[in-house]
């Protein structure tokens, strides 16, 4: 055998093969070039000295150095897009140095790329990764399985900044890079454990996990060792229109008097208030140190300011200030296994955080969540043709605002496909809506394949705030039925209408019964005596429709149907003239 020819041979495959790599034509995604506001987590788009700052370009010479300095770290910066390609590739640079001692290149410096699939549950990408002067990801085999295009978010470096940024993709895949959420912000003004140390990638941050928990944008303003609740960072967190304020400074704190630290307390919440009234306030305490059983002074080190903190806590409380709350020590859970060096937590104190902080975050927000998938809110992504799930969310939102609507519906497709605003590309039934709601000035929020728990995202995410509407009507739950029992479809919605009374306690609520479908009658008949008993337990209205739709035999009128599912013009007519008599009382 000639070992050599073999040899010459394989080697020549292999050049062959990395030269037919190299030949691939990617797309290259700069997002400083890009003309969208696409960098979420960032205060103060557009104002910023270099892309990817933490605070706006004015608050050089007005915050102390070390803050500004700290400030150009990139933590809490990621960006969102679209893509079909099953392979994502990242390059850029970065200025500072790679790693450090109690902190791996991966968190200080990496990058950190999870992905939703089609039901909206998080996914994470495990990528190969080179350090150098130009640091590259590869992510791979990222398989699109029903599901044409995949929306990823991609952290960025915790304790470094980026000099440029590049993402590509093979040229003949898709790739949108996504806008900015609409949401108002929870705001975290804190230290290195809030910027992120020591967590081992970007995305395993405190912040970055809550922001996944709650599906809510976080802007990420910890500073290493200079959060100490200074007024000029106060008065640049007022600029920002918050959903909450988080004050979580005290782990920097501890070297200074307890009088003074009261005065920074009692300062920063009146500060905060003043400028932006009724916005909640969360205030945190030391989470402790991990060797303080062994070294009984740390103890005296964090328990001292957490006294101080909740005597500032109960004073704010008695003069008045509401919107107030306070997260402790003991709802953080720290203990012996969840920090690094005593101080900043490895990625399991990370999590103790986040789970402690989405624990009393719900609560503030008012957005209890049950233990079955149908009362656990949840967004959704399943490719129906003719719109987008997010962009209509948004579509609602801008609606609402401007439009102030009387009567709303909240449903699933066969809500979106009737008619009314906001539009969707089916109208099956225009005439009957026009004729029973139009004068009512309604709001159409119906979104295709929405399930229970879809529909309680949308309204935990602001689609029923800002408006008082006279009457609700709630349709929802036909897409649950492949895939929850019965008891579950109940107790989600038990839940949905809990939040929606919630937010609009003035307005009448009118539960449908789930209209017939096409070989699940029987089943539909039962479900909706739970839907009815529901209802009556709640003390909303109930009515069921679904004996118009039905023929003699009990069984889905396909007349009055496009697919046994959906109805058509002349089903429409008969619900809408069934709906107008209910609402009309």
């Amino acid at each position: 055998m000639n070992h050599k020819l073999i040899y010459l041979s394989v080697f020549l495959l292999i050049s062959q093969l990395s030269f037919a790599q190299d030949k691939t034509k990617y797309k290259i995604w700069n997002p400083a070039n890009d003309t969208l506001n696409v960098l979420e987590g960032q205060g103060w788009p557009k104002k910023v000295k270099d892309y990817y700052d933490r605070l706006p370009a004015k608050a050089e010479g007005i915050v102390r150095s070390d803050v500004w300095n700290l400030s150009k770290n990139n933590a809490g910066l990621n960006l969102r897009f679209r893509t079909n390609s099953d392979e994502i590739i990242v390059k850029y640079a970065v200025k500072g140095s790679l790693q450090m001692p109690h902190m791996p290149a991966t968190g200080v410096s990496g990058v950190d790329l999870y992905a939703k699939d089609r039901d909206g549950n998080w996914l994470w990408s495990a990528g190969s990764f080179s350090f150098g002067d130009t640091i590259t990801y590869r992510f791979r085999n990222l398989e699109q399985v029903n599901n044409p295009d995949r929306e990823y978010t991609l952290y960025l470096p915790l304790y470094n900044s980026l000099k440029w940024m590049e993402i590509r993709v093979p040229g003949e895949k898709s790739f949108t890079p996504l806008p900015l959420h609409q949401e108002k912000p929870i705001v975290v003004y804190g230290t290195s454990i809030a910027q992120g140390a020591c967590a081992t990638r970007p995305g395993l941050a405190w912040t970055s996990i809550l922001q996944r928990k709650l599906d809510q944008p976080v802007i990420n303003l910890g500073f290493s060792g200079n959060g100490r609740l200074e007024k000029e960072l106060i008065a640049l967190l007022t600029e920002i229109e918050a959903k909450l304020y988080i004050l979580d400074c005290l782990p920097n704190l501890t070297g200074i008097t307890s009088d003074d630290l009261m005065a920074r307390i009692e300062t920063s919440v009146l500060q905060l208030q003043n400028k932006r009234p009724g916005v909640p306030i969360l205030l945190t305490e030391h989470d402790g140190y991990t060797d303080e059983l062994i070294s009984p002074k740390r103890k005296a080190d964090y328990n001292n300011p957490n006294i101080t903190l909740n005597d500032a806590f109960k004073q704010l409380k008695a003069k008045g200030i509401k919107n107030i709350y306070l997260l402790t020590k003991n709802e953080i859970g720290q203990d012996i296994e969840s920090m690094v060096d005593g101080v900043h937590p490895n990625d399991v104190g990370m999590m103790n955080y986040a789970n402690a902080y989405q624990k009393i975050i719900k609560e503030i927000f008012n957005q209890p969540q049950g233990n079955v998938s149908t009362a656990k809110p949840i967004t959704q992504y399943r490719e129906l043709p003719g719109y987008d799930w997010e962009k209509r969310h948004n579509e609602v939102l801008n609606y609402n605002k401007t439009n102030q609507p009387q009567l709303v519906f909240i449903g699933n497709s066969i809500t979106h496909f009737w008619a009314g605003q906001p539009s969707a590309h089916i109208a099956r039934g225009a005439s009957s809506w026009d004729k029973y709601f139009k004068a009512k000035n309604p709001v159409n929020m119906g979104f295709g394949w929405d399930r229970i728990e879809n529909a309680l995202w949308r309204v935990y995410h602001g689609e029923l705030d800002g408006f008082a509407a006279k009457q609700i009507v709630l349709m929802i739950g036909t897409n649950n039925l492949q895939f929850n029992s019965d008891a579950e479809i109940a107790e989600g919605l038990k839940t949905l209408i809990t939040a929606i009374k919630a937010r609009q306690p003035q307005a009448k609520i009118l539960v449908l019964g789930i209209l017939p479908r096409r070989e699940m009658e029987s089943r539909i008949s039962k479900l909706n005596l739970l839907y009815a008993k529901t209802a009556l337990n709640l003390k909303v209205q109930y009515a069921d429709a679904g004996n118009l739709l039905l023929n003699t035999h009990k069984k889905v009128n396909e007349e009055l149907f496009t697919d046994g599912l959906h109805p058509n013009a002349q089903g429409y007519e008969k619900l809408g003239s069934f709906i107008n008599k209910q609402i009309a009382n």
